[in-house]
């Protein structure tokens, strides 16, 4: 953690709700429960604030949370405001199903955020700072990571070997299963890469399946990735 902090005006500080990490890794309350969880990177996601007052052992960490909570809350309400703008000129790539309109969306958005921001104001240690492709966990440390929005999307600026890396170091950390969402980049393509990302898993001793969700929002984005140790 002795790194230089990311600049916050370089990260996207935007998250989901509870209710959305349900729906987009398969999920079930009854399959958290007992689990000790890994949210990787977390972003401005209410998972880990919501699991916890249910009980739910789960740890958030992401980049932006080197920045204080009060500097990441206005930066997530600049960037909900500013996503918001922009996917209105661009709304037919998006399947309107879940969220219905863009002011549904917002609503969304904003409670992540304010369920986020709230979980850090009751314990700031759930939310460690962390540079991919390193962890600061133990190997096999948590049950379940789960990883959203992060790897896959960004195929135009994180290269093949950095999402290799960072997969070692997840399953590294993981003890039984890793979920991974969606499958595809920003401009709703699937991944090019992903067979061989999948050789590579199975190189790593995983069983790998792709798995169709009950959630689609960025058009063609409805299947994770399941990721199991041998």
């Amino acid at each position: 953690m002795n790194k230089t902090k990311l600049d916050l005006d370089k990260i996207i500080f935007i998250g989901r709700t509870y209710e959305e990490y349900i729906d987009m890794f398969a999920l079930t309350e009854e399959h958290l429960q007992g689990k000790n969880i890994l949210d990787c990177p977390a972003g401005a996601c209410s998972f880990t604030a919501k699991a916890r007052e249910q009980g739910i052992s789960v740890t958030a960490c992401d980049i932006a949370y080197d920045h204080s909570v009060e500097a990441l809350e206005k930066k997530g309400q600049e960037d909900i405001s500013h996503a918001l703008v922009h996917m209105k000129k661009a709304e037919s790539n998006y399947v309107w199903d879940y969220f219905h309109n863009l002011e549904s969306l917002g609503d969304h958005r904003r409670t992540a955020l304010e369920d986020c921001i709230r979980g850090m104001e009751v314990n700031r240690g759930h939310y460690l700072p962390v540079e991919l492709p390193e962890l600061p966990f133990h190997d096999q440390q948590f049950d379940l990571t789960l990883s959203a929005h992060f790897l896959f999307m960004y195929a135009d600026r994180l290269d093949v070997e950095f999402h290799k890396q960072t997969l070692e170091e997840l399953i590294r950390v993981t003890k039984e299963e890793l979920r991974l969402f969606p499958l595809i980049d920003l401009e709703g393509h699937r991944y090019p890469h992903l067979d061989e990302i999948i050789s590579f898993l199975h190189d790593q001793g995983c069983d790998v399946e792709e798995v169709n969700v009950g959630y689609e929002f960025q058009a063609g984005g409805n299947t994770m990735l399941k990721v199991r140790r041998l």
